[in-house]
């Protein structure tokens, strides 16, 4: 009879409902495998999946023949070509605006407000997308618009989770210290006396800062209310960039 572990792997706690068993656990060996890793041992690999190293043996073997990994001369175990294969077909075939423009419409279905996209462009920033709010009255910037860091929603965000950026928290330390400690930016008539916005950084997954992506409407119709739609859209973007 298999042993039965007193811990479930990573594998079993986060099984696919109806999958496969032995993919979850090849997926989640996979999974394993971190940013700066130079080659695991069977025993990191057991201590990061909490699966039994048999078992780890016959998956590394199955995925070793296909190249997913490669075993190294120390005897340790990397990420193989396949990976690499799949990451350049994902990256020839990804294209930005196809992730960005649904989750930009949905916040403004949910808002009723304009939703944009910002990226740092040197000391400046780039407006890369951007979905209008349905409402006559709103402020009419655009994609493609380059606006100033440090000011407005988006532009204190980029600031704030940029540390490439640090020095222009010289004037304003103890507020950039509160976006990151909140999560947010929320402000009213900083960039435009007549305009008030809600920011959020987007990261990918390795934790890069991506993008802030900002919530704008005319002064009189800010809602704090909405902080909570930016932040689970920027969670979504996050989980979709590579």
């Amino acid at each position: 009879m298999p042993r039965k572990s007193m811990n479930e792997s990573l594998a079993d706690e986060n099984a696919a409902p109806g999958g496969v068993a032995a993919v979850d656990r090849a997926l989640c060996l996979l999974g394993a495998f971190r940013d700066g890793d130079e080659g695991l041992s069977l025993a990191e690999l057991a201590q990061r999946t909490r699966l039994y190293k048999s078992t780890i043996s016959r998956l590394l073997a199955s995925l070793e023949f296909a190249g997913w990994v490669i075993r190294l001369d120390s005897g340790r175990y990397a990420i193989g070509p396949a990976v690499a294969r799949l990451h350049t077909l994902y990256a020839r075939n990804f294209s930005l605006d196809q992730v960005v423009m649904p989750v930009l419409r949905a916040l403004v279905t949910q808002t009723g407000e304009s939703a944009a996209y910002h990226v740092r462009q040197g000391r400046e920033r780039l407006c890369l997308y951007r979905v209008d709010s349905p409402h006559p009255v709103r402020d009419h910037a655009r994609a493609g618009d380059v606006l100033p860091l440090g000011k407005g929603a988006g532009g204190r965000v980029l600031v704030a989770f940029d540390p490439e950026l640090s020095e222009w928290e010289r004037k304003d330390r103890v507020h950039y210290a509160k976006v990151r400690a909140d999560g947010f930016e929320a402000l009213a008539g900083d960039r435009s006396s007549e305009i008030a916005g809600i920011s959020v950084p987007v990261f990918r997954k390795g934790g890069e800062l991506a993008a802030a992506l900002t919530l704008t409407m005319p002064v009189h119709r800010y809602d704090e209310r909405y902080v909570k739609n930016v932040l689970a859209a920027a969670r979504e973007l996050g989980a979709l960039l590579p």
